[in-house]
């Protein structure tokens, strides 16, 4: 008996962890819990990318990672940006206070 984990244990995470960040996304009305869903969503795919790539013994898919790392960053300071801008204006971090932000 192997005890290896296979293609198919790592996508059920994988699976698991997008469906955790969607619920997040969608449940949710204060955009840093909404915020994290989507980083989570992010690293699910990240993480069915690199393990499609090494078990086709491809490292393009550990390439296309490095690359979504990247934009991840720069999402990652627009997004704190936008909150934190929402922030010291509403005082608080809701969804329904988007709409503040307007000229």
């Amino acid at each position: 008996m192997s005890l290896t984990p296979g293609l198919h244990h790592f996508l059920v995470v994988s699976a698991l962890l997008f469906s955790l960040g969607l619920l997040g996304v969608l449940a949710r009305r204060n955009l840093l819990v909404i915020y994290m869903g989507l980083e989570l969503m992010l690293n699910a795919a990240n993480l069915a990318l690199v393990a499609f790539s090494r078990f086709n013994a491809n490292l393009n898919g550990q390439v296309m990672v490095f690359f979504i790392i990247t934009v991840a960053a720069a999402e990652v300071a627009v997004g704190l940006a936008l909150i934190v801008a929402l922030y010291r204006k509403r005082q608080s971090a809701h969804v329904e206070d988007l709409t503040s932000l307007k000229l």
